[in-house]
């Protein structure tokens, strides 16, 4: 059975900010698609820059390393090489600018072949989420504080939602944490599949179980997105809020 993609993409400046930091992609290309979404981060114009640098060379960079027919490896092995060079050239103009040397930007990002596959990778605490048969499966791991306490069994993962370090990241791009490059995850998608990507403007603020009960009142890919976003102002967010929704259908 062919597959499609609905997709559906929303960046809010919110209620408290005066500038949005967030940028958005969503790139379809005759055999592969590929969704970003980045958070950037260090004040001024700054965090600005480096999520727009992010969304422009990781396509770009995609596109330059994926031969047609690549294997799974070669697909994994391109995108962490892309997040390698945004990386590497987000800390590059944060050197030789002053007024940029603390910028940085989280990402995560979607490719998706018409094989079948989606390919996941992330950098930072912006997330990706499979909702399949009435569940809700986080992708990706926050690379925060909080969650580094998580993993070593320090504190609850009801308490990390809460914790002081919850916001403070250890790996973002434009941190030299980034090294070779993000785990990329491969999911097999099928028909009913709905992948939602976002920064913590929506995640830090409204539960997972929340994201789904919502998630599953919007049918349309572009009204869930936009609908989220505002879902994550109505209950307090402070920040810019994105969300990219991709819905996997039966191709007509």
């Amino acid at each position: 059975m062919a597959l499609a993609l609905n997709i559906g993409k929303c960046t809010l400046l919110g209620n408290y900010r005066e500038n949005n930091e967030d940028s958005i992609e969503a790139k379809q290309f005759p055999d592969l698609s590929v969704c970003i979404v980045a958070d950037g981060m260090g004040g001024q114009a700054a965090g600005e820059i480096a999520s727009k640098k992010a969304i422009e060379i990781v396509p770009k960079e995609i596109r330059k390393l994926l031969p047609a027919g690549a294997d799974a490896a070669t697909v994994k092995t391109a995108i962490r090489k892309s997040i390698v060079q945004a990386n590497d050239e987000i800390i590059a103009q944060g050197t030789l600018d002053k007024d940029l040397k603390n910028m940085g930007t989280t990402i995560v990002v979607a490719l998706w072949r018409k094989t079948g596959e989606m390919y996941i990778a992330g950098v930072g605490d912006s997330r990706a989420y499979l909702i399949r048969g009435g569940e809700i499966r986080q992708l990706t791991i926050d690379h925060s504080l909080a969650e580094a306490l998580v993993q070593a069994g320090t504190i609850s993962r009801d308490e990390a939602r809460e914790h002081k370090f919850k916001n403070v990241l250890w790996k973002y791009l434009g941190s030299r944490e980034v090294g070779e490059g993000p785990d990329v995850h491969a999911e097999t998608v099928q028909a009913g599949d709905r992948f939602l990507m976002c920064t913590d403007g929506l995640s830090g603020v409204v539960s997972d179980e929340k994201i789904l009960e919502f998630a599953n009142t919007q049918p349309d890919a572009q009204a869930c997105a936009d609908g989220l976003g505002q879902f994550a102002l109505d209950n307090g967010s402070r920040d810019n809020v994105s969300t990219i929704v991709i819905d996997v259908v039966e191709a007509r």
